[in-house]
């Protein structure tokens, strides 16, 4: 396994472009930061991304639990019934949902997409990123949507990450290879997330692109089997999304052999693509809206997987300790406190709690009981960009980790005014 650069275009066929068309209009609108968080100004951000394949592809999706769904994944549901893709086409600036007009104009992105590229609208994916509630401005994407296709070029993946940034302050990009059958195969990804991060599938977008040559099936079975070990996995506020969607293309143009049962190649593939996609929940919790720093639970030695998943996702989203870790305050009582409230099966009394970071690691709880340590050492720790917090129950064989952020005052600022 191997990063490379080039994103959601490393892979062999796949070109991608992102242009600014005006989704939305004047500056600090709905769903941009404060100007001091954006290393750009808002006028002119690109808020229209294109990602297409020379070939079509073998397509699998997973989609937020949100009882409240945006119009884009019901027709990206529809167009993927037969499996099958060869583009995506999505905005930021408006989420589509709950909107005016929403399905249509969904139906809508995805003709002038297939008109802009000569495909069919059903070849495409279609996603939405933004404010809730208010109707799409589809003049503007069908004016951007032509530049949008001139554009697309085998450089466009930061273009195309960028395109579908809203209080995201950096960009999700990544792109891996490893070897398959002895051909060289690529997994490209971009994605954006930084609040409303509570999924119930994955991230508010993810989008992968690959040349790998594998059945719609194991493309389906892989994802579904990682998106719970890794971008479900991740909380920076409790709230999931309307628009949460995970889409992965892939068009065989590495010519390993097809991979159509759970074998060595299959074992490859899977692992490469859990790489991808932790690395990304991992940026996803560490640029959550207004943190400082990424915060890592690992809880160990637990009954079963889903129980020591539910008590780290109780650590990492409970208010307490993400205000705690803001202020680099060991206060370990709250870690215990949420695990308690989680109704995953434990004895408090069998519990080991260590923080850790770059600079050391410090037990602050031995046996579910306060120990002696040094403050100021535990202050050191807690004030890295990355802490992690390690449980060990005593109890079992199992563990899982999930990941989070601090919560600062700027998550407060950033959510005060989104839609006005």
């Amino acid at each position: 396994m191997k990063q490379i650069s080039g994103g959601v275009t490393a892979p062999k066929g796949f070109t991608a472009s992102g242009v600014h068309c005006g989704v939305k209009k004047g500056k600090g609108d709905g769903n941009q930061p404060p100007m001091s968080k954006m290393p750009e100004v808002l006028e002119g951000k690109k808020d229209l991304a294109l990602i297409v394949s020379e070939q079509p592809c073998v397509a699998a999706a997973v989609y937020t639990m949100n009882r409240v769904k945006a119009a884009p994944l019901y027709v990206t549901m529809d167009h993927l019934e037969n499996g099958e893709a060869q583009a995506i086409v999505a905005n930021s600036g408006n989420a589509n949902a709950c909107a005016p007009n929403s399905h249509e104009h969904a139906e809508t992105m995805c003709q002038l997409a297939a008109q802009a590229t000569g495909l069919k609208a059903s070849d495409f994916v279609v996603a939405s990123t933004g404010v809730i509630g208010q109707e799409l401005n589809i003049d503007a994407i069908a004016q951007g949507l032509p530049a949008a296709a001139a554009a697309l070029s085998k450089d466009g993946s930061d273009a195309a990450a960028n395109a579908i940034m809203t209080t995201d302050t950096v960009k999700k990009e990544l792109s891996v290879t490893c070897s398959i059958g002895g051909k060289t195969v690529t997994i490209g990804a971009i994605a954006k997330g930084s609040g409303m991060i509570h999924p119930n599938m994955g991230t508010m977008l993810c989008f992968v692109t690959t040349d790998c040559a594998i059945t719609h099936e194991m493309l389906t079975d892989a994802l579904h089997e990682i998106v719970p070990r890794t971008f479900n996995r991740v909380t920076v506020d409790g709230d999931t999304s309307t628009n949460d969607m995970c889409v992965v293309l892939a068009n065989g143009m590495a010519e390993n052999e097809l991979i159509e049962w759970k074998d060595d190649n299959y074992t490859v593939f899977y692992k490469t693509l859990y790489h991808v996609f932790e690395q990304l929940a991992r940026n996803i919790a560490a640029d959550g809206e207004g943190a400082s720093k990424l915060i890592t639970c690992t809880v160990a030695d637990a009954r079963s997987e889903e129980s020591a998943e539910r008590l780290a996702k109780a650590v990492v989203g409970s208010s307490l300790v993400k205000a705690a870790m803001f202020g680099s305050d060991a206060n370990w009582g709250r870690v215990l406190c949420a695990m308690g409230y989680s109704k995953a099966p434990f004895r408090p009394e069998f519990v080991d709690v260590k923080f850790s970071s770059a600079v050391g690691e410090i037990l602050v709880c031995q046996q579910g009981a306060g120990v002696d340590f040094d403050e100021e050492a535990a202050k050191s720790i807690l004030s890295q960009d990355e802490v992690v917090i390690h449980v060990d129950l005593h109890e079992g064989e199992h563990e899982a980790t999930c990941w989070g952020c601090d919560l600062t005052y700027d998550y407060v600022k950033i959510n005060g005014d989104y839609r006005t």
